[in-house]
């Protein structure tokens, strides 16, 4: 009986050890994702060469759109052009960078990807023909930006797409013996909202299941279509409302979407308004109309200028984690290193995947980016 006991002793302790060492070859940390879009109308003063590949991960290709009538991509002869200089240049860099394309946008007609989105045979299509492209022109992965679907049925079909895409990813890479593309997806700030039409809800199962990651836009909270008063439009905390980066964030981990499939998005622009008293100037201040800049917007290199060549006062506000400035009744709303660099940290705390910057040409001389690199350190001994 002892030697019974003795035996089964040892039995148990190596089921223990294996058990234990099982659990932790299955633990994957990944490195951080420090991502930003590139748009194609910046090509003209801020070429693919460049992006300084030492400060990021991944860079987007913004935007391409397939067909509103096959829902095939048919890129031009100059597209195709750029398609190849844009990875041809961030792969040949040093460090290179995976490059992802971009399809949809802001810009684009929402109603294009409802369309497609309905019908299974239309999704096969786009889904094959989205493949293809990124083959062609030896992108890394596949990024969708529908702004936004209107209602629980485009949220449903929105599901159904990601699920049959990261499917055909899986055979395409098993198929040619290649690693499979990236599929991610640009998303609203809330995992629910209600904007342009009725309620509705990302389908978090879908994302959290066949997605790389998710990227909620945490920006544009506020702009040009409320000229009352100003606003920080990339808050990372808002006392009076959820219109904030922090509400955001963690609606989307509440509904059951892994913190390590976020990766939050930075503005590297500021939106402006005209005060109507120049003597009342916080955030929240009454506001008689847009500000300097094309549609009351300054990129970050344009709001620096502007700053300097009016000498503008410049606040950091805490309670919102912003940064605003104004002269006269000029007003801009804006991230500076101070407030990126906060919240990283936030996204870091926690245990977000990354961040990504709309726009990387906005920021021409690398000040926040360079920061925002730095900030984020990536330590896998952790």
């Amino acid at each position: 009986m002892a030697a019974f006991k003795y035996v089964h002793l040892i039995i148990l302790i190596i089921i223990i050890i294996s058990l234990s060492s099982s659990t932790t070859a299955t633990v994957v940390v990944r490195p951080p994702v420090k991502a930003a879009y590139w748009p194609t109308w910046s090509i003209s003063y801020f070429p693919p060469s460049s992006i300084d590949t030492t400060l990021f991960t991944h860079i987007y290709y913004a935007f391409i759109s397939p067909s509103n009538v096959t829902f095939k991509f048919e890129a031009s002869n100059s597209t195709a052009s750029l398609l190849r200089e844009f990875t041809t240049t961030l792969h040949g860099k040093n460090p290179p960078v995976k490059t992802l394309i971009s399809i949809g946008g802001g810009g684009d007609d929402p109603t294009l990807y409802a369309r497609m989105a309905s019908k299974a045979r239309t999704r096969k299509v786009f889904i094959k023909s989205a493949i293809d492209l990124a083959r062609k022109f030896r992108f890394d992965g596949l990024d969708l930006d529908w702004e936004f679907p209107k209602d629980p049925k485009e949220m449903m079909d929105l599901g159904r797409l990601f699920k049959e895409w990261r499917a055909a990813i899986q055979i395409e890479a098993q198929k040619n013996d290649r690693p499979p593309l990236l599929l991610t997806a640009a998303v609203y700030y809330s995992v629910e909202f209600v904007i342009y039409g009725g309620p509705r809800k990302y389908p978090v199962n879908s994302i959290s299941r066949y997605l790389d990651w998710a990227s909620p836009m945490c920006f544009d909270y506020h702009g040009s279509w409320d000229t009352s008063q100003t606003g920080a439009h990339a808050a990372l905390y808002d006392q009076k409302s959820n219109i904030s980066t922090s509400y955001g964030l963690q609606s989307w981990i509440r509904a059951g979407v892994p913190a390590s499939k976020l990766v939050m998005g930075l503005p590297l622009y500021g939106r402006t308004w005209k005060l109507k008293d120049p003597n009342i100037n916080g955030i929240g201040a009454p506001a008689v109309g847009l500000g300097p800049g094309e549609d009351g917007v300054l990129t970050f290199v344009q709001l620096e200028q502007y700053n300097r060549n009016n000498s503008a006062t410049v606040v950091y506000d805490v309670g919102s984690v912003s940064t605003y400035s104004y002269v006269g009744t000029s007003w801009v709303g804006y991230d500076d290193v101070t407030s990126t660099t906060t919240k990283i940290g936030f996204a870091k705390a926690h245990g977000l995947l990354g961040y990504f910057f709309w726009a990387v040409s906005y920021d021409n001389e690398g000040k926040i980016s360079k920061q925002a690199s730095r900030a984020w350190i990536d330590d896998l001994s952790l």
